[in-house]
């Protein structure tokens, strides 16, 4: 436990800090924008691994017993929440998280037209999914700090990109990017021929390598054994 209490703390340490904006700015000056969220996105990948492993290794409390169907939730949530998190990296955003630069002249991309967060909907995605097959303590505090994280963090993203866009231009930006995911599905259909066929390539093959080997090599359950 003690172990997974300090990755705990690692973790929500690196995602209160380095995001301050005097912190922030003053690392963006040293790296550069793109060096910066690059590093800053394997420093969050490499304490999610240390946190999940950790996690795994802790003593369990019993909160209730798993049903089969509960195991399924994850199946059916895990290809849209890598999507979003694959595509929503890889597509420059002035609104939310992206590893790529944002031309201020021009809009939101296809998949903000989906959600204007698509990486924090995809933690937040696979976060709840993954509490109700767990049903433990130690997954309760950490599925369910991750989520309230990814949450949280979509409301500051919007302070920040108000503060930094103006009021109004992040509102015209804002109207063409619905924060809940597909809630502008008929205003914006038009946009969805528009997203790029690798992101959703990519995903369904980390989905399958996670399914089918990944998720038991690396974290320890087997999610298809229920069935």
């Amino acid at each position: 436990m003690t172990q997974f209490l300090l990755a705990l703390g690692a973790f929500l340490l690196a995602h209160a800090v380095p995001p301050l904006p005097a912190v922030r700015g003053r690392l963006v000056v040293l790296l550069g924008r793109r060096a910066y969220l690059i590093l800053y996105s394997a420093l969050s990948l490499v304490l999610l691994a240390w946190l999940i492993s950790a996690a795994s290794r802790a003593p369990r409390i019993a909160l209730w017993y798993a049903e089969p169907w509960q195991a399924a939730i994850p199946l059916i949530a895990m290809p849209v929440a890598f999507w979003l998190l694959i595509a929503g990296l890889a597509e420059a955003s002035s609104l939310s998280v992206s590893i790529r630069s944002p031309n201020p002249s021009t809009g939101p991309g296809p998949v903000a037209s989906v959600t204007r967060h698509p990486v924090l909907w995809g933690f937040l995605i696979w976060s709840v999914a993954h509490i109700p097959p767990t049903g433990h303590v130690v997954a309760l505090i950490l599925f369910g700090g991750m989520g309230l994280l990814s949450l949280s963090g979509m409301f500051a993203l919007d302070r920040r990109a108000q503060k930094r866009l103006g009021k109004e231009r992040w509102k015209a930006l804002a109207a063409e990017a619905p924060l809940i995911p597909f809630a502008g599905l008929m205003r914006n259909a038009g946009r969805l021929a528009e997203i790029k066929v690798w992101p959703v390539a990519m995903a369904a093959l980390v989905y399958l390598w996670f399914l089918l080997d990944g998720h038991q090599r690396l974290i320890g359950p087997d999610p298809l054994a229920w069935f």
